[in-house]
């Protein structure tokens, strides 16, 4: 389940193909249930800038599992019910216990309300431990019917962008990303150096807390990646506890690879109607990607009559059915697919018979 938490709070949609995979299904661990949940704000958290708020949350809950130890922490997750912001998710501090046992007990905390949390929040599920992203917990929070919700009002909301130089980066060669931070409401600099978290790969989603970087004053900081970053995620997090305030995760542009492509009818003629294979290959092996035959219309108009994947040994077939009596042509034709260029065979003709 935090599988499916952390890819809702950090993707974006350059990243939504990697980070919302589906995760394994699981339950709520049997051993908790709770009982009430309490946040501890009759008033909307008013928060501004790269600030957090903490607002006290409450939780009475019995956790039954023998070998529970006494110090027990809980945990919260709050999920977006209303607003725009970027934040989908706030989690808790750990919730210590401050009355009762573990077993029938009450538990409180804090959550650090940031102004990307724009909008409102309501309490939804409840955990044993601690927030720890990529620690794989094997069980879904225990669910939380009509929790309290966290109205906030978030104000001069940080606006982060990212350049890519060069752009696209080549193959083999590395690159830097010159990341910006400013005030997204003014359009200006905070006026002040500001941390920010730089990483990649699974240090954009499975941890969090560095390496660690200071912008200038303008906002600006420029990191140097090798060239195999350039096949990972990379991303720029506004530190908070327990999880960044904001984001911003982007993969390079990398230019097409060339490719050729060649086509050949099992057969230069055939009955109208009949169906002849036609078998081809295509240069580094796209496995998976589409290839199109496509039938010559007129003088100029070349129209799509059949489609095949590539096999994984870059090889494929696709089938030509002669439409009527005599000389027809035809190409196999390769769409630009993921990292490859577009490309078509060479003509070849089929004889209607």
């Amino acid at each position: 389940m935090r599988t499916r938490l952390l890819a809702a709070l950090l993707v974006t949609p350059l990243a939504a193909l990697v980070l919302s995979a589906p995760a394994a299904q699981a339950a709520p661990d049997p051993n908790l249930t709770v009982t009430e949940t309490r946040i501890i704000r009759t008033t909307p958290v008013a928060v501004s800038s790269l600030n957090t708020v903490p607002v006290t949350v409450e939780v009475d809950a019995k956790y039954t599992w023998p070998e529970a130890d006494p110090g027990t922490t809980l945990w919260a997750i709050l999920e977006r019910s209303a607003g725009t912001g970027q934040l989908q998710y706030l989690f808790t501090m750990p919730l210590t216990k401050y009355e009762g046992t573990v077993q029938n007990g009450k538990w409180r905390g804090v959550v650090n309300v940031p102004s990307t949390a724009n909008g409102k929040f309501q309490l939804t599920g409840v955990m044993t431990g601690r927030f720890s992203p990529g620690s794989g917990d094997m069980t879904d929070p225990t669910p939380v019917t009509d929790g309290p919700v966290l109205t906030v009002n978030g104000t001069n909301l940080p606006k982060l962008t990212a350049r890519v130089l060069p752009d696209p980066v080549p193959y083999g060669q590395g690159y830097s990303i010159r990341w910006s931070v400013i005030n997204g409401s003014t359009g200006k600099p905070y006026g002040t150096r500001l941390k920010v978290w730089l990483a990649n790969d699974n240090g954009c989603v499975e941890s969090f807390g560095g390496p660690s970087y200071l912008t200038d004053t303008n906002g600006y900081v420029t990191k140097a990646y090798t060239s195999a970053d350039a096949n990972y995620l990379n991303c720029l997090q506004i530190p908070a506890e327990p999880s960044p305030a904001a984001f911003l995760s982007l993969f390079v542009n990398r230019p097409l690879l060339p490719m050729a492509i060649s086509a050949t009818p099992s057969k230069t003629s055939a009955p109208v109607g009949a169906i002849v294979p036609v078998n081809g290959s295509v240069s580094n092996a796209p496995g998976g990607c589409p290839v199109n035959l496509q039938r010559l219309y007129g003088a100029t108009a070349w129209r799509n009559v059949g489609t095949a994947n590539v096999r994984q040994s870059g090889r494929f077939t696709v089938n030509a059915q002669p439409a009527y009596k005599g000389n027809i042509p035809y190409r196999a034709s390769f769409p630009t697919c993921g990292k490859y260029k577009a490309v078509v065979s060479k003509t070849f003709t089929i004889k209607g018979l």
